[in-house]
């Protein structure tokens, strides 16, 4: 592939190949930022969450290297949530902080949602003073988030304009109701997931 290319179809193209050596090559000569390189480590990662043994190891040690030397930590810290998404572990304690069964509960319990939901999703430890898998749990939390927050968005599109002249029917004010409260429970979730990135 061309050099000039953009990093996103040059590292598709040896990924599409199955040539991973190359498509880790390619992200790891080009300049890192947060939208198509980040968007090129996904797609490598994506591919490499489903390879197992050695050859999955010669895929994932060389991107884990890259992703802890990156002087952005909040890239850093994104592109390991992005692998974590797709079954790869880049972090092995050096980047998101340490969290406990207890430190996610009295979380969970501050924000306001239901801890025994991330445990549908995530294996969660018996002890209270047991780690959790923290880039788990941040994930779990967001595509919460994101869930209740497109809810909210599919009511409000099927609602009237609350200012508009007619006035709202019943069904209509429920409608508005709902859509708040998914709202609402789309921001506590984000509330958790910002939470455990701050280390509570």
């Amino acid at each position: 592939m061309n050099s000039g290319s953009r990093v996103t179809d040059a590292a598709h193209y040896h990924v599409r190949r199955n040539e991973m050596q190359g498509a880790v090559r390619v992200v790891r000569q080009r300049v890192p930022e947060r939208f198509r390189w980040r968007a090129a480590v996904a797609g490598v990662t994506k591919v490499a969450g489903k390879l197992r043994g050695l050859e999955r190891v010669r895929v994932e040690e060389p991107v884990r290297e890259m992703v802890l030397d990156l002087a952005d930590a909040d890239l850093r810290r994104e592109v390991i949530l992005d692998a974590r998404k797709v079954g790869m572990d880049l972090d092995r304690g050096e980047v998101l902080p340490h969290a406990t069964l207890a430190d996610l509960r009295r979380l969970s319990f501050l924000a306001g949602v239901d801890v025994t939901r991330i445990g549908r999703y995530t294996k969660l430890p018996e002890g209270f003073g047991d780690p959790i898998d923290s880039a788990a749990s941040i994930v779990v939390a967001r595509t919460l988030s994101e869930y209740h927050r497109r809810r909210a968005h599919k009511l409000w599109l099927h609602a009237p304009d609350p200012d508009g002249p007619t006035p709202l029917r019943k069904h209509e004010l429920i409608l508005l109701e709902r859509a708040d409260q998914e709202r609402a429970e789309s921001d506590r979730w984000a509330a958790l997931a910002k939470a455990l990135i701050a280390g509570g």
